[in-house]
This record gives structure tokens, sequence and C-alpha cells, in this order.
């Protein structure tokens, strides 16, 4: 009887050291642009778009362009995909991914546009 609840917390025990690491993996944080180009971690920057610096090759779909931050720093995102159907609109971008090379490769790309529920004169 005592084997059963021994393997039965082994299991559990395992299943919860499986779920720790699993999530520990899938957090991403946010950091600023000096942070991102100091590791060599997965990280989520944010910044407003430069408007007028973004290039999209189609051919190899490659979408390049500058994020600015609130000290007014610049930081040059490579994201391979598909530009964003209302990148123009973008109020921020969230960019993860990692920095390499002089730019910040990015493997997703989050758009905040300002709402469409907002009242009107608002």
């Amino acid at each position: 009887m005592k084997l059963k609840y021994l393997v039965g917390i082994a299991i559990i025990v395992i299943f919860i050291i499986f779920a720790f690491f699993s999530l520990k993996k899938s957090l991403t944080p946010y950091v600023s642009f000096a942070d991102a180009m100091k590791t060599d971690a997965t990280v989520q920057v944010k910044g407003t778009r430069v408007p007028g610096s973004e290039i999209f090759d189609q051919d190899n779909k490659l979408f390049r362009f500058r994020l600015a931050d609130d000290h007014g720093k610049n930081l040059t995102v490579i994201y391979h995909g598909v530009k964003p159907s209302n990148f123009e609109q973008a109020t921020q971008v969230v960019v993860i991914g990692r920095y390499l090379n002089g730019a910040f490769e990015a493997d997703q790309l989050l758009v905040k546009c300002p709402s469409k529920y907002q009242a009107e004169g608002a």
C-alpha cells in the first residue's frame, strides 16, 4: 500500500518539476533596448515605430524597420515573416526575439493600435 503512495507522490513531483521548467521557458521578460543588446536570451522590447523606416522584401518575406524607445534610442528590427496589415496605424510595437549581428531578430510582432472603440472626440 505504501508503494502506491510513493509512486503517486513521485509522479506528482515529476509533473510539478516539468510544469515549472515549461512555464519558465515560455516566460519572456520586457527589457530595455540596452539590456536586449547585452543578452543572448529571448526577450521582449517595446517601442514606437519610426515612420518611413519600414522595408519589406516580399520575395524573401523579410520585414525590416526601426523602433524608438522613450529615451529616443533606435533599434533596428528584422522580422522573417509577413508585414502586419495594420502596422502603419500602430501606436506601439512589441517584438519578441533576440539581438544578433547588430539588429534585433524578431520571432513575433505584436502591433498595438489605437482602439476603434474610443469615444468620438477623445
